[in-house]
C-alpha cells in the first residue's frame, strides 16, 4: 500500500515537472521567435531601409522559427503557435488539459519577446518617432510588433488570407514531422519548418504580413497597447 502511494506521488510530481518544462520550452521558443522576427522588422523600419528590406524580415522570422524549434522541439514539440497546438489536440497528439498551458506560455513568451525588442531598440525608437508612438502614418512603428492589414484588404478577404496561410503552415508541419511519409531527416525538421515560413512570407505576405500565429500577433499587440501606442492598435 505504501509502495503504491509512493508510486502515485512520484507520477504526480513527475507530471508537474513535465508540464513546467513544456511551459518553459514554449515560452522560450516563442520568445526567441519574436526577438529575431520582430527584431528584424525593427532594424528595417528604424534604419529607414538602410539595414533591412522585406527579404531580411522574412529571413529573420525564418531563422527565429528555426531556432525556436531547435530550442523547444525535444521538450514540448515546439508548437510556439496556438493554431499548431489546437491542431495537435484535434489529432490526439496533445492532451486537451495541456492546451491552456501551452497557449498561456506562447502568449506570455511573445509578450516578453516584444519587451526585449522594445528595450533593445528603445533609443532608436525614440529618435525615429521623437517620442510620438504612432499606429498609422509615415512614422508608424506599431507595425514593428504586430501585423496590420493593407488598405485594399476587406474583412472577408483578411479572414480567407489567414485561413489559407495558417492552414498551409499546419499542413506543412504535419507533413514534415510525419514518419509514415517521406518526412524530413532527423534533426532537419527545424530547418524545413523555417523554410515553410519563408515560403509563406514570400508568397502570402501582401495582404497583412502573414501573422499566421495568434500568439505572435496578439502578444506583441497587447504589449504595444500598454507601452505607449494605446488602444488604437486594436482598431
Amino acid at each position: 500500500m505504501e509502495e503504491e502511494s509512493r508510486r502515485k506521488m512520484k507520477e504526480k510530481f513527475g507530471l508537474r515537472r513535465d508540464i513546467v518544462k513544456e511551459f518553459l520550452a514554449e515560452f522560450l521558443g516563442i520568445f526567441v521567435l519574436i526577438l529575431f522576427g520582430c527584431g528584424s522588422v525593427a532594424q528595417t523600419v528604424l534604419s529607414k531601409g538602410a539595414l533591412g528590406e522585406p527579404l531580411t524580415i522574412h529571413v529573420g522570422f525564418t531563422l527565429g522559427v528555426m531556432m525556436a524549434v531547435y530550442m523547444a522541439g525535444g521538450v514540448s514539440g515546439a508548437h510556439v503557435n496556438p493554431a499548431v497546438s489546437l491542431a495537435m489536440v484535434i489529432l490526439g497528439k496533445l492532451p486537451l488539459k495541456k492546451f491552456p498551458v501551452y497557449v498561456a506560455a506562447q502568449f506570455l513568451g511573445a509578450f516578453a519577446g516584444s519587451c526585449a525588442v522594445f528595450g533593445l531598440y528603445y533609443d532608436a525608437l525614440m529618435d525615429y518617432t521623437s517620442g510620438d508612438l504612432a499606429v498609422t502614418g509615415e512614422n508608424a512603428t506599431a507595425n514593428i510588433f504586430a501585423s496590420y492589414p493593407a488598405k485594399h484588404l476587406s474583412v472577408l478577404n483578411g479572414f480567407v488570407d489567414q485561413v489559407i496561410a495558417t492552414g498551409a503552415l499546419v499542413l506543412c508541419i504535419l507533413a514534415i514531422t510525419d514518419r509514415k511519409n517521406i518526412g524530413a531527416p532527423k534533426g532537419m525538421e527545424p530547418l524545413c519548418i523555417g523554410l515553410t515560413i519563408m515560403a509563406i512570407g514570400v508568397s502570402m505576405g501582401l495582404n497583412c504580413g502573414y501573422p499566421i500565429n495568434p500568439a505572435r500577433d496578439l502578444g506583441p499587440r497587447l504589449f504595444t497597447a500598454v507601452a505607449g501606442w494605446g488602444m488604437e492598435v486594436f482598431r
